[in-house]
């Protein structure tokens, strides 16, 4: 398999755009912060498409488990991976895949795969909270997703808005591969 300048290029920047909006963390009791990773992840994937907007966020969980201090409030380590909010970076790789999928279809449907995406990420998130914590499945959402669902959901349509004119950036640059400028349509 071959893979093209363009493709590493738009996948390393994306994992640096991902990176950075991970440092500013609002932390919470329960040991799950708020962040950034969700509008940063779901941007990977509806600029970049499913593959390339997967890797992106593959690329993020390598980079901070093998130590460099990307995921939420500067840390890394493969310790995160298992921790109680492990099972959101897990996630987040269904998030960037769903929101991939979206692209090139009508505003609807192009959101409507980037919300699955977030319930997945959402479900793997509290399952493993859950796991880590021995807490009952019920309490655990009621501690770690409910409180964010609404701001992730901003985030997931945010990113939907933001990625419309980014798209066509790149595409007029020639830095997307699969040449849909718009990706999404209009709102």
């Amino acid at each position: 398999m071959k893979i093209s300048t363009r493709t590493i290029v738009t996948v390393g920047m994306f994992t640096a755009v991902l990176s950075v909006l991970s440092i500013l963390t609002i932390p919470m009791p329960t040991g799950v912060p708020v962040t950034l990773q969700t509008f940063a992840v779901a941007l990977c994937g509806y600029v970049l498409g499913a593959k390339r907007g997967t890797a992106s966020a593959a690329l993020y969980l390598l980079i901070g488990t093998v130590g460099v201090p990307v995921f939420a409030g500067m840390t890394g380590g493969p310790s995160w991976l298992v921790s109680y909010s492990g099972g959101f970076l897990w996630g987040f790789l269904f998030l960037a895949a769903l929101c991939g999928l979206g692209v090139g279809r009508r505003a609807l449907f192009c959101l409507a795969p980037g919300f699955a995406g977030l319930a997945v990420c959402h479900l793997c998130g509290v399952l493993q909270f859950s796991v880590v914590a021995s807490t009952p499945f019920p309490a655990s959402f009621l501690a770690v997703s409910m409180p964010y669902l609404l701001k992730d959901a901003v985030s997931v349509a945010g990113a939907y808005v933001v990625s419309l004119p980014i798209r066509r950036a790149l595409s007029s640059g020639k830095l997307l591969e699969d040449g849909s400028k718009a990706g999404c349509a209009r709102i």
